[in-house]
């Protein structure tokens, strides 16, 4: 039987779906309007302000699920970029997306974004709203493999901060940017083990976190207002110093979204945490590991530089992405169901 589409009005959503390290990613094709927008920014203001009814209808049941993660690819004021990407989740619009990041260096070569591919490694140039990321897409014989990128400048913005959070009382912490903040706290702080604990009480041990840091700790950052929010809570292994064997991490972000990878914006501000207190040099190595699957990155400082008055480092973050599938959403006018839902 041919595959057609069903009976529907309106137009019709195509994506194609990923994964990173058990991550998902929604790369969305066709359906949307014109994004408006001088800047990516700017288009990340227009799509929260005016386009977000799409969001829902693709990140939430019954298309998508809690978890689903989305990338919306658009134009950029760039030159030197391939393409400009808005990435979405349950909760809005994430300003970085390593995992995203990777799967979208295979995509944007896949997919012809690159005019000349390149052996052994074709350069992507992805302007996310972050900034400028760079990724390098193993190539050969036609076909893609795994992906490297250069993060923006990633800086320890505070260290050893004392927090009050509920449940747990005085909770000392780290706070770290690697194209979004993250809070960072040793897992067995809370009595839990990121690779054994249950997931329910590792997100609710990150998210009362969170909840306390976004309520007591005010964030800024030196290029942009729209980049000083605080995405998530990373639990950790505690396991900084450098070592040869793995590290592990769960990250938990937007309204208690658990990320199957190890996180790629994650690992770049851990690393940069991590050179900021001594604890690894320039071109050292971690494998990071997703506490929720066992999937694996690898991530180390590159180069020194600087973000404003905070000391940074361009981080390497490296891992592979696979696709799933492709699909072809629709909507019916007398769906009620059909602008999306959660069950939280």
């Amino acid at each position: 039987m041919e595959m057609q589409l069903p009976p529907h009005e309106g137009v019709e959503l195509s994506v194609v779906d990923m994964h990173t390290g058990g991550e998902p990613l929604r790369v969305i094709l066709s359906g949307y309007p014109e994004v408006k927008g001088d800047s990516v920014l700017s288009k990340r203001r227009y799509v929260r302000e005016h386009l977000d009814h799409l969001r829902r209808v693709l990140m939430y049941e019954p298309r998508g699920h809690y978890d689903m993660y989305g990338a919306l690819i658009v134009d950029s004021e760039l030159p030197e970029a391939d393409l400009g990407v808005l990435f979405m989740h349950n909760e809005g619009y994430s300003t970085m997306c390593g995992h995203a990041v990777i799967a979208l260096g295979r995509f944007a070569v896949d997919y012809k974004l690159v005019k000349e591919p390149q052996s052994p490694e074709t350069q992507v140039n992805i302007h996310c709203p972050c900034g400028l990321v760079k990724a390098f897409v193993e190539y050969s014989g036609g076909k893609t493999g795994g992906v490297r990128f250069l993060s923006v400048p990633a800086f320890a913005f505070a260290t050893d901060v004392t927090v009050t959070v509920e449940g747990f009382g005085e909770v000392t912490l780290d706070i770290s940017y690697g194209g979004a903040f993250y809070a960072f706290v040793n897992a067995q702080r809370f009595g839990l083990d990121v690779t054994k604990s249950r997931t329910r009480d590792l997100v609710d041990a990150a998210t009362a976190v969170t909840n306390a840091v976004k309520s007591q700790v005010k964030l800024h950052h030196p290029t942009s207002d729209d980049l000083a929010f605080l995405y998530g809570t990373i639990l950790t292994d505690g396991k900084d110093n450098y070592s040869s064997e793995a590290t592990a991490n769960i990250c938990v972000f937007a309204e208690a979204q658990v990320d199957r990878s190890p996180t790629g914006s994650g690992v770049t501000a851990r690393v940069a945490l991590q050179y900021h207190k001594g604890l690894i040099q320039l071109n050292q190595s971690r494998t990071f590991q997703s506490g929720s699957t066992g999937s694996q990155f690898t991530g180390k400082a590159v180069e020194e530089t600087k973000c404003g008055d905070f000391k940074a480092v361009v981080v390497e973050v490296a891992g592979r992405a696979f696709y799933t599938g492709v699909s072809r959403f629709v909507q019916e006018p007398d769906d009620k169901l059909t602008h999306g839902f959660l069950l939280k």
